[in-house]
C-alpha cells in the first residue's frame, strides 16, 4: 500500500511564501513522475506541477516563474516551493504518485491561504 503524507500549507500574505513536502511510502515503483494539483472551491482540480524522475519539470502557465517543483528520489519526496503568492493561489493543494497499472495515489491534501 502507498501512502503520501503532505506537510507545509498554512496561512500567507500575498507576495509570501510557503514550502510544501509530500512524503511517499511504501510499495513504490521508482522512476515514476511525482507533482502538486490543486482545487480551488467551486473549481475542477487542475494541475500544477510535475516533475520526473529525472527532474524535467513541467508547470501551469499560471505558477510558471513562481514555484519551483523538486523531487528526491532516494526519499520518495517531493517539493513545491511557492514563492510571490497570489490570492488566486488559494486551494487545497494535493500531491500526486503515478504507479504501474494505470493507479493513481493522491495525498491528503493541505490548505494554502494567501490571504491579507
Amino acid at each position: 500500500q502507498v501512502q503520501l503524507v503532505e506537510s507545509g500549507g498554512g496561512l500567507v500574505q500575498p507576495g509570501g511564501s510557503l514550502r510544501l513536502s509530500c512524503a511517499a511510502s511504501g510499495s513504490i515503483f521508482s522512476g515514476y513522475a511525482m507533482g502538486w494539483y490543486r482545487q480551488a472551491p467551486g473549481k475542477q482540480r487542475e494541475l500544477v506541477a510535475q516533475i520526473n524522475s529525472g527532474g524535467i519539470t513541467n508547470y501551469a502557465d499560471s505558477v510558471k516563474g513562481r514555484f519551483t517543483i523538486s523531487r528526491d528520489n532516494a526519499n520518495n519526496t517531493v517539493y513545491l516551493q511557492m514563492n510571490s503568492l497570489k490570492p488566486e493561489d488559494t486551494a487545497v493543494y494535493y500531491c500526486w504518485l503515478p504507479q504501474p497499472g494505470g493507479r493513481t495515489y493522491w495525498g491528503q491534501g493541505t490548505q494554502v491561504t494567501v490571504s491579507s
